[in-house]
């Protein structure tokens, strides 16, 4: 202790002013710089020798200028130092140590130090200019270069001679101390150089630079090298504009240009034909899953998405948990999963159906590492039950979600499956750290636009939307191809393999015509049903208008969700047939009529529990489920006293509706839609010959329809629907699957849309829609059981039905059926929705969208596809390997330019002038796996975003294109203005890296405020596994890994205590092991920034 006291009370320091250095000495301080000095002595210089330890050429423009009457310059580099040694490291290690490595070896690393340096060079004309300097001074002899590789050399002497002594210059000049030949050395750096300039001083260090010089490598072996690497080999080489563009594509597909070759095939079955567009989705589908943990396997319908999954799981290094339709999980069914995944030998793999996923998480789920999600659009919303079993189904594995309609059109769509293994605010999708931000910034662009009155505003937000969604987000984890892709790039193994695509025909219209009679029962009962007076509220009877007592949020909603679709069944049944509507109609007013005697009775039977089932069937266009749900009267009852009159009244008014839309409907006799189609059963050469598969969406409609068709047209006709046995599809297999023996015991299939997914009917070439396809997206999948790749036709056919009016002209049908579809679509308003399935269909364009080869076939309109462009890289690389490795080679910073002829002459213009916004300069940027391109010009102040198209269209040329000069005082400043562009497109907003404390439902931002409260955090009584527990519960609640149904359970725990150890408690009993097993199965991210790099530039003069 006295020796502390001791020292804290000595004299405080004296400050001694530091002395001005001498000028002999060089620190790079204020003025007192080497480069400053060299400028001042190097004009009366005329030999100039260096010896460094290393040069870098890039800073050889500090220097220059003062170096031009200098006539001779030798630089003497030792190599034998720290940088150099690192970089012939496994050279050294196979010779002995009094060895020094041999020219060629000394050759190659100075190359690629020299490589580097040229590539990491800062973008300035000044700095091209010394190189390109350096290079002239070279070729004229001026100046000299030379390795030292015999000895370590640390010194560092600049020695400069006059040509003839001078009383200014005297004998002549060494400088020596601390400083390389580089901007770093010249005044950068805080250095230690002494100036030197007595005559012996002069003369011995000139002395022992020239027998170190003699020693060194040969000068020409050295200038080969730096004048082949800067001319070759450097961002400042003169690389043609096609290998320039090959080098674009290159880089864009650098994860995509992989040896397909090294695929595992297994033992692949028999009869299957391995195709070049199925291995590389799988190749590419492998790059995505490794990158991202999960992929949407989303070719068009008859593509085979089944089996390249098949082929996926062939690659991958764990057990696959595959979830699919019950109907698509028949073991007998030869395209089943079951089937595919057993006759490819998938090891481990289990298949469940998608009704039992809390089985699935009962059992061993942790022994998956996979998760295959067949028809995964069903699950395109994230508030149901069942999502939620699914999110933790998927935690902590790599997720395949398959599905040929993944997004109709709806983003949440997207975001709901992409959620499955992407963290919404911990995302690893490049640009995009939170999607939840992103995907509200879509949501705004389509807030306040109707769909129906402001239909051109919205369509077009709509489609913004999915560019911005394929352009951020798809294109990095979504492999989809249309067919017209798949044949056009393809085609040459499509053809060697005896496999085409059957060519598509346009749907026909067939118009059923009502007389004038049945036309106004049908309108007027379409008025009816979609009238505000119709209340429906047999269907929502704890709507708040009704009941008076404590409800779920999430019960009112789905009651409204049910009354909504009550209306939108009668509506489409009122389409589908007469006899399924009446037979509903039927329905409709028997439970009304009991609803009614029960009141009065004093109860009110409905249900809470069973309200969110509602929303599930209905994501799933699981008509037949909802209708089950309430006939199985699956209710609680109430006392009629918890109910308004208004409930009563409103019920009662309804009932009135229904009997009047009944006595309206006992004057038609006659079934025109019926009569029609029997004409055409037995007329339509198409018809009366081959086998016919029929759909209708409803099972009275389909009932009816085959048991006519089975008495009065065809006895070979079955019918198949959800009430439908294992052995009855067993039966459809045999006789409409062609991958089947064959059986020809039915020549017509009707059925619902159980049929519409997953299964092969190709031994048919024609498909009839007896109901109006209101999603076009249904009939594409219809149209697809039958357009499969394999077929025997060439050609599908498609034919669709739609009422009309009486006549005989034949354009005044077609107009009076649009009138009767726009009648559907305009008495719906908003609720039009769920008529369409969320396609975004104007009432006047449907018609004419259904009955189009596109609806057909599922293709979506002519576009640019990046298939071209990555099929004309993998050709090089496959037929012109040698052109490949030297694209490959290509540095960083690669420029070259791309010439566009100006406008063409015309009449009006007959000199073309030139475009206005040359000279521009294009440039590919990337962070991490980002990429980015941009283009600037000298007339806008900044730098324009492209897209891969746009780029890629502007960069493509022929090797027959000359490379034009590239001048720097305009390269660089454009270079700059998109190097600022790319910096502000990759600054993230404030919102998109913060925390999102009030992010996601209500229940979350509570949840985690009180789990960030201090006696939470800090709780005494917690022990470290308590802490690391709380931890992860932290981060994966702030990711938004957690579902809504538990964190409302957690919410509501935790409002009912304020004891960090029963919260605790409450955690770890609501929160899923799932969540808490391992890490996210994705690549993990450097928290901090990646750097930005330049990939390369194109200048268009």
């Amino acid at each position: 202790m006295s020796q502390l006291s001791d020292d804290h009370n000595q004299p405080p320091l004296v400050s001694v002013p530091s002395p001005v250095a001498p000028k002999k000495f060089l620190t790079n301080q204020g003025d007192n710089t080497l480069s400053k000095r060299l400028e001042k002595i190097l004009p009366q210089t005329h030999d100039f020798d260096c010896l460094v330890g290393y040069f870098f050429i890039s800073g050889f423009f500090r220097l220059y200028p003062a170096l031009e009457p200098v006539k001779n310059i030798r630089i003497l580099i030792g190599l034998r130092n720290e940088q150099v040694i690192h970089g012939l490291i496994q050279i050294a290690r196979d010779l002995p140590d009094e060895n020094p490595p041999s020219t060629a070896e000394v050759k190659n690393t100075f190359g690629g130090i020299l490589r580097k340096e040229l590539v990491e060079a800062q973008d300035s004309p000044a700095i091209e200019a010394g190189i390109r300097k350096f290079i002239d001074w070279i070729r004229s002899g001026k100046l000299e270069v030379k390795l030292y590789r015999e000895q370590n050399i640390h010194a560092k002497i600049y020695i400069m001679t006059p040509e003839h002594a001078t009383p200014d210059v005297h004998h002549g000049y060494v400088i020596t101390g601390s400083s390389n030949l580089s901007h770093s050395g010249l005044e950068g750096n805080l250095e230690f150089n002494v100036l030197l300039n007595e005559p012996e001083e002069h003369d011995y260090a000139l002395h022992r630079f020239n027998e170190l010089w003699t020693d060194a490598v040969d000068v020409k072996d050295v200038h080969d090298t730096i004048i082949n690497t800067v001319e070759k080999e450097s961002p400042f080489a003169f690389f043609t504009p096609h290998e320039l563009y090959l080098k674009f594509l290159a880089e864009y597909f650098r994860n995509y240009l992989g040896d397909r070759s090294k695929l595992s095939m297994g033992m692949l079955p028999q009869t299957f034909k391995k195709l070049q567009y199925q291995e590389d989705a799988v190749f590419t589908a492998q790059q995505m899953l490794k990158s991202y943990g999960g992929v949407f396997i989303a070719d068009v319908v008859g593509l085979g998405k089944t089996y390249m999954s098949a082929l996926l799981a062939l690659q991958l290094d764990g057990r696959c948990l595959v979830i699919a339709p019950p109907s698509l999980l028949d073991e007998n069914s030869p395209g089943s999963w079951p089937s595919v995944f057993r006759d490819f030998g998938i090891p481990g793999h289990k298949c469940v159906s998608i009704g039992k996923l809390e089985d699935v998480l009962e059992q061993d789920i942790e022994n998956y590492k996979y998760v295959f999600i067949d028809e995964s659009h069903r699950f395109k919303g994230d508030s149901t039950l069942r999502y939620e079993l699914l999110t933790r189904i998927c935690q902590n594995k790599g997720v395949i979600l398959v599905s040929a309609t993944p997004y109709n059109n709806t983003v949440d769509d997207i975001y709901s499956q992409l959620k499955l293994f992407q963290p919404p605010r911990n995302s690893t999708i490049p640009g995009l750290h939170n999607l939840e931000v992103f995907f509200d910034t879509l949501r705004k662009r389509l807030k306040g636009l109707h769909r129906l009155d402001n239909a051109e505003e919205y369509i077009a937000a709509v489609g913004q939307n999915a560019l911005d969604l394929r352009n951020r987000v798809l294109k990095y984890v979504m492999v989809r191809r249309t067919r017209s892709e798949i044949e056009k790039f393809y085609g040459d193994d499509l053809k060697k393999q005896n496999i085409w695509f059957p060519q598509i025909n346009d749907p026909v219209p067939l118009l059923y015509q009502l007389n004038k009679t049945e036309s106004d029962v049908f309108m007027s009962t379409l008025v009816r049903i979609t009238s505000a007076d119709f209340h429906w509220a047999r269907y929502q009877a704890l709507n708040p208008d009704y009941y008076t007592g404590p409800t779920e949020d999430r019960a009112v909603q789905g009651q409204r969700n049910l009354a909504k679709f009550m209306k939108i069944l009668l509506v489409k049944r009122l389409e589908s047939s007469f006899h399924a509507f009446r037979k509903t109609l039927d329905r409709f007013i028997n439970t009304h009529e009991l609803v009614l005697q029960a009141f009065d009775d004093g109860f009110v039977y409905t249900s809470q529990k069973y309200s969110h089932k509602v929303l599930e069937f209905m994501e799933d266009g699981d008509d037949a489920a909802i209708e089950a749900l309430i006939q199985a009267e699956k209710v609680e009852k109430f006392s009629a006293a918890e109910f308004t009159p208004v409930f009563r009244q409103h019920v009662e008014s309804d009932l009135n509706t229904l009997r009047a839309i009944k006595q309206s409907w006992s004057g038609i006799k006659r079934d025109p839609k019926w009569i029609e189609f029997e004409r055409e059963l037995t007329s339509q050469p198409g018809f009366n010959a081959g086998k016919l598969i029929i759909f209708s969406e409803f099972a009275d409609t389909a009932r009816y329809l085959a048991d006519r068709i089975k008495k009065e047209v065809e006895p070979k006709t079955m019918l198949f629907s959800a009430a439908s046995s294992p052995e009855q599809r067993r039966d459809v297999i045999a006789n409409f699957d062609a991958n089947s023996k064959g059986r020809n015991d039915y020549r017509i299939l009707v059925t619902t849309d159980i049929l519409a997914e997953g299964v092969n009917l190709h031994r048919s070439a024609t498909v009839i829609n007896y109901d109006i396809p209101w999603n076009p997206s249904r009939m594409m999948q219809r149209v697809g059981r039958v357009n499969r790749v394999g077929t025997k036709f060439k050609t599908i056919f498609t034919y669709n039905f739609f009422p009309t009016d009486e006549g005989n002209d034949e354009i005044a049908l077609t107009e009076s059926a649009k009138s009767k579809i726009h009648a559907f679509i305009k008495l719906l308003g908003n609720d039009a929705r769920l008529l369409t399935g969320d396609e975004e269909i104007t009432s006047h364009s449907l018609f004419d969208q259904i009955n189009t080869k596109k609806a057909a076939e599922g293709d979506e309109a002519e576009s640019r596809s990046e298939l071209k462009y990555l099929r004309q890289i993998l050709d090089v690389k496959e037929k012109q390997p040698e052109l490949f490795k030297r694209i490959l080679a290509l540095p960083r910073k690669a420029r070259s330019t791309r010439l566009h002829a100006p406008e063409p002459a015309s009449a009006d213009k007959p000199d073309a002038a030139p475009m206005p916004d040359r000279p521009a300069v294009i440039t590919y940027f990337r962070q991490d796996r980002l990429d980015k391109f941009f283009r600037a010009h000298a007339h806008a102040g900044f730098a324009e975003e492209l897209d891969f198209f746009t780029t890629a269209e502007t960069l493509e040329t022929t090797s027959s294109e000359e490379r034009q000069t590239i001048p720097p005082e305009q390269f660089y400043p454009l270079l700059d203005k998109n190097k600022a562009g790319f910096q502000y497109a990759t600054t993230p907003s404030i919102e998109s890296i913060m925390p999102a404390t009030a992010a996601g439902s209500g229940n979350e931002a509570i949840i985690l405020k009180r789990m960030r409260a201090k006696d939470f955090r800090n709780c005494d009584v917690f022990k470290p596994e308590d802490k690391k527990f709380r931890i992860q519960v932290e981060q994966i609640i702030s990711d938004g890994r957690v579902g809504k149904h538990t964190l409302r359970k957690i919410k509501e725990a935790f409002d009912e205590t304020a004891d960090p150890f029963e919260m605790l408690t409450i955690l770890r009993k609501e929160i899923a092991n799932q969540y808490l097993l391992g890490t996210p199965h994705k690549t993990d991210k450097n928290t901090s920034s990646p750097p930005r790099e330049v990939i390369l530039s194109s200048y268009l003069p």
